[in-house]
């Protein structure tokens, strides 16, 4: 697959959809082959990072000690220090914050009171404060960088069906960026499979409300 063969197929897909009043996000799909997903040294559940935003803002929440609340405050949409933690022992706090943002960053010495107060919610969620993202930090930790990061950061997971989706970039962008960011979320995914690009069945984009386009 190269850049060529993405960039005529965002055209097509772009040719072959309807207008619509909103703005639509441009999916990347890939159906993986050769797989056991019985197995977990096979599941796919990576963090792959793009040159370029995907077009959505990524709204992230920090649990952090007192003496990062000031700067974090600065970078990130949330911050829970340990002392706000009872306010979110009900469920439905818990809930909505879960709800409400993408990432976690978490203080990796007060990690043990994140998992017993917000585990069971975000873990339910697949968002718990994961180490994969670099969103366990050390106390005093520089966060506007990974928080930089985050916002080009996409998560493939296969761990029952043999296919992965995520958002690429959305239909006001250049197509020349879209294709971009859909070869970087490529080669990383081929890079950590067994066989490659040989457990790549199809690629596909479409836009949310489009028809779907082979790639390869």
């Amino acid at each position: 697959m190269d850049e060529k063969s993405v960039s005529e197929a965002l055209k097509k897909a772009r040719a072959e959809g309807k207008k619509r009043n909103f703005t639509q996000s441009v999916d990347l799909i890939i159906n993986l082959k050769d797989l056991d997903l019985k197995n977990p040294e096979q599941q796919v559940d990576i963090y792959a990072h793009t040159n370029h935003s995907t077009g959505k803002k990524q709204r992230i929440c920090a649990f952090v000690g007192p003496e990062m609340k000031e700067e974090a405050k600065k970078v990130v949409d949330t911050v829970v220090t340990p002392d706000e933690f009872g306010g979110f022992k009900g469920k439905k706090e818990a809930k909505k914050l879960a709800e409400t943002h993408d990432y976690f960053i978490a203080q990796a010495n007060i990690m043990a009171s994140v998992a017993t107060t917000f585990g069971k919610i975000l873990g339910s969620r697949g968002k718990m404060p994961n180490p994969k993202a670099g969103c366990v930090v050390p106390p005093k930790a520089n966060l506007g960088p990974l928080c930089e990061r985050l916002q080009k950061t996409v998560r493939l997971k296969a761990k029952v069906l043999p296919v992965v989706q995520c958002s690429v970039g959305k239909e006001d962008m250049e197509d020349s960026v879209i294709a971009d960011n859909i070869m970087s979320v490529y080669s990383q995914l081929t890079h950590a499979l067994p066989n490659h690009e040989n457990n790549i069945s199809k690629v596909i984009v479409k836009l949310t409300m489009g028809k779907v386009v082979d790639i390869r």
